[in-house]
């Protein structure tokens, strides 16, 4: 079977992560890739996978962040016809699928303690059982899990199991960040534009102008090698000199003169009292207050009759302008009988 997965790169902490993947990939043990998102993680576990013996087999890939808690465990282990409203026929699960091949578990971390003491079990002994049925099945499957979470930390929490993470974690290989693999951004922007320009029918590359590559390299990286892509392949297509180095590179595609500025940001900008935080006037003068509690009830009642307004009657957002909680925010509602209509 091809292998799909690109690896490029020369630094010796990246290299270093890559061969721990291959000298990992021959043994049938459960393996737990740490890294920001973009570094690529699943490359990783591809690799896992295609180095293996059961390179022949599935591989198998879940996102645990994709699902909602409610389906995780259907989705891990299958269930039977009629095991819950609308399973209307039985269904294996991602373990039953990768039997006898490689099962990738992607953001591990957001799986529900419930799910983890299943997935230990299905770790420990091998054996899965279906939601809705009454007997467990044997499955042979390897793991590769994910994340970029602190996991050993969040177990000393109890936030994450410490016998899962245990039993997971025969190897455990941490990816670098862009930021810090030496002389990897030139080399990986190079690989991207070659690409890109074949792809929009360029007859030869003309690279990056000095410019570009030093602001590159000077870029910090937060989505690191899948915000690289991003960047080169955004600034070859928009680049209209063709023939000519790429002369420009926009790291941030959100920014624009135009995009909307918070209102908060607005009003600091014009010395406008910004309306979700409105300042109310009142004409009430104090030696003439003979009902204090009416008072103060009629201010109540006129502050948040305008704060409603200028918030279009969101009421998370005025409660937020307001610095109340929502609850006291419709507490005081109920209590002034406002409505939207009002």
């Amino acid at each position: 079977m091809e292998q799909k997965s690109q690896f490029i790169g020369q630094s010796g902490a990246f290299l270093d992560a890559v061969e721990r993947a291959s000298r990992a990939a021959p043994l049938s043990r459960p393996v737990l890739v740490i890294g920001e998102r973009g570094t690529g993680k699943e490359l990783i576990a591809e690799r896992l996978h295609r180095l293996s013996d059961r390179w022949e087999e599935p591989l198998v890939t879940m996102n645990c962040a994709a699902l909602p808690e409610t389906l995780i465990e259907a989705e891990l282990f299958g269930h039977e016809q009629g095991a819950f409203t609308g399973a209307t026929r039985a269904r294996a699960g991602r373990f039953e699928e990768a039997d006898r091949g490689t099962l990738f578990l992607d953001e591990l971390g957001t799986l529900s303690m419930g799910a983890q003491e299943r997935l230990l079990r299905a770790v420990e002994y091998g054996e899965v059982t279906r939601i809705g049925a009454s007997r467990p099945q044997r499955v042979d499957v390897r793991i590769v899990a994910a994340t970029n979470e602190d996991l050993p930390r969040r177990a000393e929490e109890g936030t994450f199991r410490a016998d899962l993470l245990d039993r997971l974690s025969f190897e455990v290989i941490t990816l670098p960040p862009l930021r810090v693999r030496e002389g990897d951004i030139g080399v990986l922007a190079d690989y991207f534009g070659r690409r890109m320009a074949a792809e929009l029918g360029w007859e030869e590359w003309p690279g990056f102008a000095q410019h570009v590559g030093e602001a590159m390299e000077n870029h910090p990286w937060p989505g690191n090698v899948r915000e690289l892509r991003n960047v080169v392949e955004r600034a070859i297509y928009r680049w209209d000199d063709w023939g000519q180095p790429i002369g420009e590179v926009v790291f941030d595609p959100f920014d624009s003169p135009w995009k909307p500025v918070a209102t908060s940001q607005a009003s600091a900008a014009t010395g406008a009292a910004p309306a979700t935080t409105p300042a109310v006037a009142t004409s009430t003068r104090f030696d003439q207050v003979s009902d204090l509690r009416g008072a103060v009830d009629a201010h109540e009642r006129a502050i948040l009759e305008h704060a409603l307004g200028a918030n279009r009657w969101n009421q998370r957002q005025t409660a937020k302008a307001l610095g109340l909680s929502y609850d006291q925010l419709r507490h005081a509602i109920k209590k002034h009988g406002l409505t939207d209509t009002d």
